[in-house]
């Protein structure tokens, strides 16, 4: 079957089982301080862009480029995951590409798409474009440009990790999977459900043919749940490999500490900084972990694939990425009774009328529940019926 006739397919899924995905965060757009921008550059990946830049910035100025799902919206997503509110308290700069449903009728990034995950073409460099973008708008330190993406964004991060390494400082992959695995649907649906393990060296070597960087390299941070049956969670040892193989790292990790609660792996260079992280959210279905973060304060709500799990990812991404150490307020102030907090997170009605947006699927035990949306279920199904898997 033809890429174009895989993608045919992929746009009447949400036909097929009736999940009204592209529903999802409809109402949470009005919620979330994102701004679209226009006429940022070459757009091959017809992607549109939204930014959000706070009042106050930390010096040298820094920027998250941060991927939404399969499914989301830019603005429900930033909602969901609580990136605003990240960037309004440290005073870092946000730009939040947003996919079309004319590209992907589940609005995925096409991290499978030959057309879109090579340097300087489709998808790949129109989100190169917005980020160029914002650097000369918002005077951006090249060296502080960081992304982030969940599930399809995951891949998407990979893909501009992998075609553009002299671009970012350092990326994080939710729920992803590793770049250059599969060039069509058949081989990226053998990578979601499977996840065929593969050399260390094969998988470095999918990177470096991508550009000709040959480094350093940017330091990477992978989350994956356990319980995930939409991604098989061997893709973040996938992932962990490739990036361990680039910065010729030992396979064996050099830290295992618990974080929250959660099992998390580490490896460092000579200096004693932290290159390669890995997270292993226990018993978590596919989506981003949420909970309170270190200094007790909460980033995003609730909604679909994004699921409480007691440790707050967008918190610990932005802690990786050095940008929660910037006191709001004045440079080197301490901050006192005055100094300027978080904007708490969206009232509790706006996380029912996200759910309520989604069709969700028959009610499990209160433990499978909790664990999130299997769309990886709901995919099979829909390409068994369809006469494409057996």
């Amino acid at each position: 079957m033809s890429l174009a006739k895989n993608l045919a397919l992929l746009r009447h899924l949400p036909k097929v089982d009736g999940l009204r995905l592209a529903e999802f965060g409809r109402s949470a757009d009005v919620s979330s301080p994102l701004e679209e921008v226009t006429g940022f550059g070459d757009n091959p990946g017809n992607l549109r862009m939204f930014a959000f830049v706070p009042a106050q910035l930390q010096k040298p100025r820094a920027l998250v480029v941060v991927l939404h799902g399969c499914g989301q919206t830019a603005a429900a997503y930033d909602l969901g995951a609580g990136w605003s509110t990240l960037a309004r308290h440290y005073g870092f700069a946000l730009v939040m590409p947003e996919q079309q449903r004319v590209n992907n009728g589940n609005t995925c990034f096409n991290w499978f798409n030959p057309e879109d995950t090579a340097r300087d073409g489709g998808e790949a460099r129109s989100i190169r474009e917005m980020i160029e973008h914002m650097a000369e708008a918002h005077r951006i330190d090249p060296r502080r440009v960081f992304i982030t993406g969940l599930s399809a964004g995951g891949g998407m991060t990979s893909v501009m990790l992998a075609t553009y390494p002299e671009v970012f400082a350092a990326g994080a992959i939710i729920a992803g999977l590793p770049y250059g695995i599969a060039s069509n649907l058949r081989e990226a649906l053998d990578g979601m459900f499977h996840s065929p393990e593969r050399p260390e060296r094969e998988l470095g070597d999918f990177v470096r043919r991508a550009s000709n960087h040959r480094g350093p390299w940017p330091k990477i941070s992978v989350w994956h749940g356990s319980a995930d049956r939409t991604v098989n969670p061997g893709n973040a040892s996938e992932i962990v490999k490739q990036w361990l193989d680039l910065h010729d790292l030992p396979a064996v990790p050099m830290a295992e500490t618990i974080v929250d609660g959660y099992p998390r792996q580490a490896w460092w260079n000579k200096d004693g900084e932290t290159l390669v992280e890995s997270y292993a959210i226990t018993d978590m279905a596919h989506g981003t972990p949420l909970g309170l973060a270190d200094n007790d304060q909460r980033y995003g709500i609730e909604g679909a694939f994004l699921i409480e799990a007691g440790i707050s990812s967008s918190y610990h991404i932005a802690k990786f990425f050095g940008l929660t150490g910037w006191i709001p307020g004045a440079a080197g102030k301490k901050a006192g009774p005055g100094a300027s907090k978080p904007a708490p997170s969206p009232a509790p009605h706006l996380a029912r009328s996200i759910r309520a947006a989604v069709a969700e699927e028959p009610a499990e035990p209160k433990r499978e529940a909790a664990r999130g949306f299997d769309l990886g279920q709901i995919i099979t199904r829909a390409l068994t019926a369809a006469g494409l898997m057996k």
